[in-house]
């Protein structure tokens, strides 16, 4: 049982990322709603909302990581340089494409986490690593050109965002097993999405910017604030509690299959069988990453 309704939990949660992203390029095809707009807005309001659901649970415990300079310095270099890039690159990726290939671009992330982890330890990839590796780098060729190397068949704009959307990815992975050690999941990603909607917010000047505000705009908006971060952070870590980070991390890899379906049946995008092959490449990489972590637990 607890096994069951931790993959559910996990399979939510990657289902509500999935959902946010089509829900960003709703926002972007048809309320004239662009990343500049979103990111700031998201970021903010859903951690102001984290933070008050944690402050009625825990007290003034969720302002402990102002405690220490050093921890103060961590959670405002999370917020800005991994938080907020990351999610900012994202989006500004499905306003160039769509949220499946702005998705799955992402997912090269764990990649790049593999390949700094090796430079960092200074060891060769294992043969699995290395077969993963391949298949990310197979995958995003596929994605680009569909097999043709002299032909883009997406923009290079989105691609250079996608890249630097796996790259924060990878930063945001990496730096924030510096602060797991001392705080949990919830209080970091509240307090890191609030910062980089705060950072935002003077510099994009959201509130400047023309959007079409209906009840549809109103609606996608609540999904990406409620199921697509709330919601869906909150089932991820407790499904990682429920079965461990290498089931959850292998089950949420749903997200960019949500959001691909979602991209298809709702937002009308097309897809062809070269996309669909490099999807299953990179994809297959977070299998393959978590087979050593898997031996270990």
């Amino acid at each position: 049982m607890k096994n069951l309704k931790g993959i559910l939990l996990t399979l939510t949660g990657g289902i509500f990322w999935g959902l946010s992203g089509a829900c960003g390029q709703f926002l972007f095809q048809y309320k004239e709603a662009s990343a500049n707009w979103l990111v700031p807005i998201r970021l903010a309001l859903a951690g102001f909302l984290l933070l008050l659901i944690l402050f009625f649970q825990r007290g003034k415990k969720v302002f402990d990581v102002w405690k220490t300079k050093r921890t103060s310095l961590q959670i405002t270099a999370y917020g800005i340089f991994g938080m907020m890039l990351c999610q900012y690159t994202y989006f500004v990726t499905i306003q160039h494409s769509n949220a499946g290939i702005a998705t799955v671009l992402q997912y090269l992330g764990p990649a790049i986490v593999l390949v700094m982890v090796c430079a960092g330890k200074r060891r060769l990839p294992s043969l699995v690593e290395v077969l993963a590796l391949v298949l990310a780098i197979t995958g995003t060729f596929f994605l680009a050109t569909h097999g043709d190397l002299h032909t883009f068949v997406i923009s290079g704009t989105a691609l250079i965002w996608g890249l630097l959307a796996a790259c924060t990815y990878a930063f945001y992975t990496l730096y924030s097993a510096r602060l797991l050690g001392t705080f949990d999941s919830p209080l970091i990603i509240g307090w890191g999405m609030f910062i980089g909607g705060l950072t935002l917010m003077p510099l994009l000047k959201p509130w400047t910017r023309q959007v079409l505000l209906d009840t549809e705009a109103l609606l996608a908006l609540a999904g990406i604030i409620f199921l697509g971060s709330i919601l869906s952070f909150t089932f991820y870590v407790t499904g990682v509690q429920l079965i461990g980070p290498s089931r959850a991390g292998m089950i949420a890899s749903i997200e960019p299959v949500a959001a691909t379906v979602l991209s298809v049946v709702w937002l009308g995008a097309s897809f062809t069988s070269m996309d669909l092959l490099g999807f299953i490449c990179i994809i297959s990489t977070i299998f393959l990453l978590s087979l050593p972590s898997r031996k270990k637990e």
